[in-house]
């Protein structure tokens, strides 16, 4: 059974992070989205510092675990990934764009985890516990393959005792913080057999500095500023032959278990997204509600709705929305922690958390008017900020087809 209540634990932490995103982060927000491509150094090594890798424990790499450390003999509940979420929250509610260019392992070290050997995880996962920040990235998508993975043409061809990428990927979060600013490395999904399709693309761990991969391009972006977004090209682009995630092995064209093993990796992260949109979300409303108070403006709650009025409507709705989006990405977690199967529930938490969030930030808007679309304000950042969560690593519309397929029992075929 799911207990919706936070254990003691999870809440100091929550009260902590809450503490520090509102004194070192919140009061950074307005100039690292102004000043773009530039970096808060400061606070970056002092989350490394502090932190040991800023939040990659959020994204899937328990230290602990990874280690071989022996469990205690008195098992504590399970909650690392609840743990992460009420993390990212927290930060998230500082900033979106700054809490996304904290230094951690992100998408691609959540690969490593899910997919890599003893002796990958060893290899890539431990620089994030070091004392300078280290970034992790994933490219998927390309300028022809977004959201139908299917169609990704980067290509991985065995040379001897190598790989041989060519290609090119799009929108890598974080790409030149792994590759440029630290020494990170980029999960890079390619097809080593065009013919056989999803059963042939396979993820490929491509470090900083590797010769033929060059950042041809840094997005300048609408929201999340201070976190950058590149575009990747590879040309002859040699890597190691171990540094494939899994086996590069294509036995049956018509089986995609690789594939779906590393598409895994987006149940625990999905969740995740849907946690920094509720952080952006909870900012909003905590302003609004603030504002209101100060202005002598009573929410009047347990009242029948047809005497309430139309701010007070809205402002429920609000917190309706906000509250059902984490109530579902806590459930995605708790079922994650507890070793049971969640792509389901990762999808639902990630499309609710991206639609509601997106609505309640441009609601919250709305209602200041004049003031809520000035710059004086952090509430239109806010909104700015909140789409992201509603377009990567997967899009709304993607997250409510695979619910559809799932709770219908469709597959892909029967279902596009």
């Amino acid at each position: 059974m799911i207990d919706f209540e936070l254990s003691p634990r999870i809440k100091a932490t929550k009260n902590m992070i809450h503490m520090f995103a509102e004194s070192a982060v919140r009061p950074l927000a307005r100039q690292y989205d102004e000043q773009e491509h530039e970096k808060p150094w400061d606070l970056l090594n002092m989350v490394q510092k502090v932190m040991g890798g800023g939040i990659a424990g959020a994204f899937g790499t328990d230290k602990k675990e990874d280690k071989g450390e022996e469990e205690p003999k008195e098992k504590k509940p399970k909650e690392t990934n609840l743990a992460g979420a009420v993390t990212v929250e927290e930060i998230f509610w500082g900033d979106a764009g700054i809490a996304l260019s904290f230094p951690g392992p992100g998408l691609g070290g959540a690969a490593v985890q899910a997919s890599g050997t003893p002796e990958q995880k060893e290899k890539f996962l431990a620089r994030f516990a070091g004392d300078k920040p280290v970034w992790g990235a994933m490219a998927i998508t390309e300028p022809e393959a977004g959201s139908d993975t299917a169609n990704i043409k980067t290509t991985a061809v065995l040379d001897g005792d190598e790989w041989v990428l060519n290609g090119e990927k799009i929108f890598v979060t974080s790409g030149k913080s792994a590759l440029e600013d630290s020494e990170g490395f980029v999960v890079v999904w390619a097809t080593v057999d065009k013919s056989a399709g999803r059963a042939g693309i396979k993820p490929f761990i491509v470090e900083h500095g590797t010769p033929g991969m060059q950042i041809t391009k840094i997005e300048d972006k609408m929201g999340i500023r201070c976190s950058d977004t590149v575009s990747i090209s590879f040309m002859d682009c040699r890597i190691p032959k171990e540094n494939i995630l899994g086996s590069p092995e294509v036995v049956d064209k018509t089986k995609t278990e690789g594939f779906k093993k590393v598409m895994a990796t987006f149940d625990a992260t999905r969740p995740l997204v849907a946690a920094m949109a509720i952080g952006v979300g909870q900012a909003a409303l905590d302003f609004l509600r603030e504002y209101l108070t100060e202005e002598g403006v009573e929410l009047r709650y347990g009242i029948n709705p047809h005497r309430m009025t139309s701010l007070e409507r809205d402002i429920m709705q609000m917190e309706a929305d906000l509250k059902a989006a984490r109530l579902l990405t806590w459930r995605a977690l708790w079922m994650l922690d507890n070793g049971l199967r969640n792509d389901l529930q990762a999808s639902m938490a990630k499309a609710k958390a991206g639609l509601a969030v997106t609505r309640i930030t441009q609601k919250a808007v709305e209602i200041m008017g004049p003031l809520g679309y000035s710059r004086e304000l952090l509430l239109e950042k806010w909104m700015r900020d909140s789409k992201i969560n509603d377009i990567f690593e997967g899009t709304g519309q993607i997250q409510l087809l695979v619910t559809a397929r799932r709770i219908l029992g469709f597959s892909r075929e029967q279902l596009k």
